[in-house]
């Protein structure tokens, strides 16, 4: 059929190769044009959201340069059938790209006393796996930190805008965790526990 069109359209003179054409113009990356802000001041808006207690985790993951990842309380599960997760991320992350190429990541979920290890991976531009003991995840090979209570091992299912950050839905490929243990909380700018 092929062969046949190429005759076709030889006969009536017109090209049969590709002609180069000037690619689209790159989209613009802003999501919220200057007269759609609302009138919210920033320090107003992070001081009311951080009466939201929510757990830590760093998301990590393997790339052609290694091992990297990030500290990132904006975790969620958000599906059971298909079984998917969702973190957010800045789009200012550098971080970022390099799980993008990945295209898996590991959850580690954090438990109390391991504020350090969270504050390790919160820094930008260190060696955030100095003395850090991880194993591959069992599915993506992602980093799974030793010691955390849960991890959870997926691959990148979508990625959606949402204002200055992007929102990463992972599908799960294997989990796992001992249950036990006081999870690590970010409260109003600090770091605490869990009491009953």
């Amino acid at each position: 059929m092929a062969v046949a069109a190429v005759r076709y359209l030889r006969s009536v003179g017109a090209p049969t190769t590709a002609q180069p054409v000037d690619p689209l113009p790159r989209p613009d990356l802003r999501a919220v044009a200057d007269d759609e802000r609302l009138p919210v001041d920033p320090a107003e808006f992070r001081r009311v959201l951080g009466n939201f207690a929510s757990g830590v985790t760093v998301i990590t993951a393997t790339d052609a340069d290694g091992p990297t990842g990030f500290a990132c309380q904006s975790f969620a599960s958000l599906s059971l059938d298909p079984p998917l997760v969702a973190f957010m991320v800045a789009r200012t992350s550098t971080t970022w790209p390099r799980i993008a190429r990945a295209g898996t990541f590991c959850v580690n979920i954090l438990g109390a006393d391991q504020g350090p290890l969270c504050r390790g991976f919160a820094v930008s531009g260190a060696d955030k796996f100095a003395g850090v003991v991880h194993t591959p995840a069992p599915v993506t090979g992602a980093p799974l930190l030793a010691d955390v209570p849960a991890w959870i091992d997926c691959r990148i299912h979508a990625v959606h805008t949402g204002g200055d950050h992007l929102i990463v839905v992972g599908r799960v490929e294997a989990l796992g965790g001992t249950g036990e243990g006081v999870p690590l909380l970010f409260h109003q700018g600090k770091f605490g526990r869990f009491t009953a």
